[in-house]
């Protein structure tokens, strides 16, 4: 079965899955970027090779989105899966449903940093960056595997609204939602509670380990994961679309302050916009 690891692009899902990877797939909890590839992204190319689908027609995979997780379920193993997905139906394809998903945890950040990070990671300026983060049909796929690939990690993520609610509302598996701020300023309580969600989810008996939470957690803090990258690479960095250079994926991290990175027409528009989420989740007004 499995378990979705979810949220709005930019909004801490990559950091919870080095967490999680670290603690599950690693002897000690000690963070190695070869154990990251055991939460994998869904959709994507590799899942639906056995499938008679258009790669160039954007939302072609979708009548097969269940079908794929069926034959990943075949063995009956327990798998998490990463997502950006909006949950619920396109076109009449349900994303998932509760014979392929046990459950999910769903990352939430606030938008007015979400912003930010989003111009960083596809280049854009603040117009744009605001139309993409509104747009109630933003979809998402990998520009760089276009040629090879087409559209066949197509992702609609919808708007960061609209994303959020389309998990919150829906009834079919367990969700435990938490947010990025949470985890960043009480990382080992968040981990902690996460940890135990699963566990009770997927009805392991396995006790919480201390010590791999603590491991995991040391190294895995920003400045380590950025440094790492500046000397290793990151598997995930996207390419420029100005060169081929990469792009810094841990950009700003604890450092990323919308009040004051972004301009006050920015702020206005994304308050009065995301006013009720805002208030609802309890995120500081300006």
């Amino acid at each position: 079965m499995i378990f979705w690891i979810t949220s709005y692009p930019k909004s801490g899902n990559t950091w919870l899955r080095i967490l999680l990877s670290s603690y599950y797939y690693t002897k000690d909890g000690f963070y190695d970027e070869s154990v990251l590839k055991n939460i994998d992204q869904f959709p994507q190319k590799k899942f639906f090779n056995e499938f008679n689908y258009d790669p160039k027609v954007v939302t072609d995979t979708i009548k097969f989105w269940i079908k794929a997780q069926e034959k990943i379920n075949q063995d009956k193993k327990l798998r998490f899966f990463k997502t950006h997905n909006a949950f619920g139906a396109l076109n009449n394809f349900d994303f998932t449903n509760k014979e392929n998903s046990i459950g999910c945890i769903y990352v939430v950040r606030d938008p007015r940093n979400v912003i930010t990070s989003l111009k960083n990671f596809y280049e854009m300026n603040d117009d744009q960056a605001f139309k993409w983060i509104t747009n109630k049909n933003q979809y998402i796929y990998d520009v760089n595997k276009f040629e090879k690939d087409g559209y066949s990690d197509f992702q609609f993520i919808s708007s960061w609204d609209t994303n959020f609610e389309s998990w919150k509302i829906q009834k079919k598996i367990p969700i435990k939602i938490i947010r990025y701020e949470d985890l960043l300023n009480q990382t080992y309580k968040v981990l902690t509670e996460v940890i135990t969600f699963i566990n009770q989810t997927t009805k392991s008996k396995e006790k919480i380990n201390k010590n791999k939470i603590k491991n995991a957690i040391g190294s895995t803090s920003f400045s380590k994961l950025k440094e790492k990258e500046k000397n290793e690479g990151f598997s995930e960095s996207p390419k420029s679309k100005f060169g081929d250079k990469k792009i810094p994926f841990f950009n700003l991290g604890p450092k990323n302050n919308w009040k004051i990175i972004l301009n006050d027409d920015l702020k206005d528009k994304l308050n009065n916009i995301f006013k009720k989420k805002l208030e609802e989740l309890s995120y500081e007004k300006s």
